[in-house]
């Protein structure tokens, strides 16, 4: 599926694809590496640059919550003495080990972008600013080792470290979140990056399916290039499935949908695809006045105008409404416009509006199925599915008094833990006691 799936990105309007790279997947057994079928990290990177487009390589290795133990190999868990994602010694030194193998994968491959191949970004760690106060200083001792590490590596390529607000020079800290547009990096010399953009949320058992409207996501992606950004990732433009037990907690579903403009089966999702697309191109006809200057910010009461100019006559404009109720009418330049409550009219020549974010084009309304030329014989496709008998007495079962540690026990190799218990019935013989008249 992947050429499709990228195919359809790139007509979607996007440059990067950005993708998380699994330790639990690629190492499953202490220096035994696996990078083939669906983990073949080259021939995905390839198959992107055969597409036209870039790369940006989420290494970690911790992934997320969603992915089962968030991407660490089991057989970490059992290393005596090791304690993750914190200032010790056993696990710098294997998480060294499997960034290094990465890293002198893809530079074999001629992969990265001074290589002449698509890869222009790498990550460590990922999200950590949300926990780092809960290691202390070994936390803050942790942060500094990890951006030293990646940078001893030698990628050639900027290193960022998402949500860590504290990331050192010269890693660049981005922003993940639903609005990124007042988002400042911890450093004037580092570029304003969103890696990711919400476009919905991932399923979870028992709830309701999330849902993010088009015209909200259109909004903020349009007000954080208003607002200088280089640099935005969707999570997720295409999430996927969690197959097999891939899938993390608590509760999370198999499907990793996320609302995203490909849905989990790979067909385009409108309107939310084709919106994003009209957005993209908009964006992509103020290119050269964004590169060119720092704008300029007239204020309108409730509305905003950021004015970005490639010579004194020459300039681009983002008109923004960011009333959550109220539609507006504003003069920008001695013209007249209409703003829509919470919306960004774009005009890439300070004039003429090509673009607003809450303003859909009727074709987007379309329920689309897209068609692909490369043809699949279901006679050769591999089918697999995962079958685990449960609550079953056997060979493996043991007596225990209490409640057991789940990982320790199972060792992975089950979602269950199965319980059973037997109680038996006495008679009991109640006397009364005539002397005190009670039972």
């Amino acid at each position: 599926m992947w050429p499709e799936i990228i195919r359809l990105s790139k007509e979607g309007g996007l440059d990067v694809i950005e993708t998380y790279v699994f330790w639990n997947n690629h190492e499953p057994e202490r220096g035994q590496y696996y990078f083939e079928g669906r983990f073949d990290l080259v021939k995905f990177v390839k198959t992107v640059q055969e597409a036209g487009l870039l790369v940006h390589l989420r290494i970690g290795p911790y992934a997320c919550a969603e992915w089962n133990y968030g991407g660490f190999p089991m057989w970490l868990h059992f290393l005596p003495g090791i304690q993750f994602r914190t200032n010790n010694a056993i696990f710098k030194n294997e998480m060294k080990r499997f960034l290094a193998k990465v890293v002198n994968l893809m530079k074999e491959e001629r992969l990265f972008a001074s290589q002449g191949g698509p890869i222009i970004l790498a990550q460590v760690e990922n999200e950590y600013g949300n926990v780092e106060s809960s290691y202390g200083q070994p936390g803050e001792l942790y942060v500094q080792w990890a951006a030293k590490t990646a940078v001893s590596l030698n990628t050639t390529v900027p290193w960022v470290m998402c949500a860590q607000g504290d990331a050192p020079d010269p890693i660049i800290n981005t922003c993940n979140g639903f609005y990124c547009d007042q988002f400042t990096p911890n450093s004037p010399s580092k570029p304003k990056m969103w890696t990711e953009n919400y476009s919905g949320w991932f399923l979870s058992f028992g709830y309701p399916i999330p849902y993010r409207p088009v015209e909200d996501l259109a909004f903020s992606v349009a007000r954080f290039f208003e607002y200088g950004g280089t640099f935005q990732n969707y999570y997720m433009y295409f999430g996927g499935t969690n197959f097999g037990r891939t899938a993390g907690g608590p509760l999370v579903a198999t499907s990793y949908d996320y609302d995203a403009p490909i849905d989990e089966y790979g067909f385009i999702r409108q309107p939310k695809w084709g919106h994003l697309r009209d957005l993209h191109k908009a964006i992509k006809l103020c290119e050269e006045y964004l590169i060119s200057s720092d704008p300029t910010q007239p204020f309108f009461g409730s509305f905003q105008a950021h004015v970005y100019y490639k010579s004194s006559n020459s300039c681009a404009a983002f008109l923004a409404n960011f009333d959550s109720i109220s539609d507006a009418r504003v003069t920008f330049k001695g013209n007249e416009y209409f703003l829509p409550a919470w919306s960004v009219s774009i005009l890439p020549d300070c004039k003429n509006v090509v673009f607003n974010t809450a303003k859909r084009h009727p074709a987007e309304n379309a329920f689309t199925r897209s068609t692909s030329t490369h043809e699949v014989s279901l006679a050769t496709s591999d089918w697999s599915w995962y079958q685990e008998y449960v609550g079953i007495w056997g060979t493996n079962s043991f007596t225990k008094s209490g409640l057991l540690e789940q990982i320790n026990t199972t060792k992975d190799t089950s979602d269950f833990l199965w319980y059973s218990t037997r109680y038996v019935n006495q008679a009991v013989i109640l006397e009364k006691l005539s002397n005190r008249n009670k039972w």
